[in-house]
């Protein structure tokens, strides 16, 4: 029966909505990762985005345009965080839980001042993005239903994640993050300030984390709900943080995420308590953290 749900076209289809927004807040925070950023706010990056999202769709009538108010607004938070992490050194944790509780205050203050609804806005004026159906491919077992049907968004997210393995292996700056992060006297020695390479990390963290916040809004759902990111972001760090940052690895991991994300609405229909479902993603979370620590001894041993 099982086996049965994992296969079912609808339920094929549906793991990618629930995929890329946390590939591509992970990928954003692998590249703060390899930087030597500690940045737990993917949170919040993702719910301003999801609100410039649909402030952008619904201003400026253009599904793009909100794709870009998203990462306007994700690149905004990512500089704050560098003014108040890089330039006035404050501790990373403590910026992060600031930047996590002002997103989470500013988008439900601006909820009520720009359209004067609490809780969620939905209107016929917002823009998003329809899904892509590729001749061919939606016959194909299996691979059909999860690849074709999805928001352009999926896509950049895996080509992303493959277009950032090559980043941090031949890129300049790619080669430079990766110093920041793991050898920063020698960037100075090579007249590099590492603070300069870490803001940009923070600022394509926040573009892709913008990314990840306008799949929410204007892909999956053409709305903006209160705190709709929903832990996403708490799941993309431990993403992160499981994998040190390695784009592929992250690919994998936010992979399996997605398939338990879905797989949890889907057993709510079995007569299972709504509780044991909201708590699928996270247990998931503990079983792959114990069983990497595990391998990890392993090998060291």
């Amino acid at each position: 029966m099982v086996l049965d749900m994992l296969l079912d076209p609808a339920f094929l289809n549906s793991v990618p909505r629930f995929l890329t927004p946390i590939l591509l807040a992970a990928l954003g925070g692998a590249i703060c990762e390899r930087a030597g950023v500690f940045n737990i706010a993917l949170e919040g990056f993702i719910l301003v985005g999801a609100f410039c999202a649909v402030l952008g769709s619904y201003f400026l009538g253009s599904e793009w345009w909100g794709a870009l108010a998203a990462m306007a607004g994700g690149v905004v938070m990512g500089l704050l965080f560098a003014e108040f992490n890089l330039r006035r050194k404050g501790d990373g944790i403590v910026v992060s839980i600031g930047l996590n509780l002002f997103a989470a205050g500013l988008t439900v203050y601006l909820l009520r001042a720009i359209f004067d609804v609490s809780g969620a806005f939905r209107d016929p004026g917002i823009r998003g993005f329809a899904p892509i159906h590729i001749p061919g491919l939606s016959q194909v077992p299996v691979l059909g239903p999860f690849f074709s049907g999805q928001s352009i968004l999926f896509y950049i997210a895996v080509a992303a994640a493959l277009a950032l393995h090559v980043f941090f292996a031949r890129h300049r700056l790619g080669l430079r993050i990766r110093a920041a992060g793991e050898n920063p006297a020698g960037l100075v020695a090579g007249g590099v300030s590492p603070n300069r390479v870490r803001l940009w990390a923070l600022v394509m963290c926040g573009a892709l984390c913008g990314l990840a916040g306008a799949q929410l809004s204007i892909a999956n759902v053409n709305l903006f709900v209160e705190n709709m990111s929903a832990g996403r972001g708490w799941i993309a760090v431990v993403a992160v943080l499981l994998t040190r940052g390695h784009p592929i690895a992250v690919l994998l991991i936010a992979l399996l995420f997605g398939f338990v994300d879905s797989f949890s609405f889907r057993v709510q229909g079995l007569g299972l308590p709504q509780q044991f479902s909201d708590m699928m993603p996270y247990l998931a979370t503990l079983i792959v953290l114990l069983a990497l620590s595990a391998w990890r001894k392993a090998k060291v041993a």
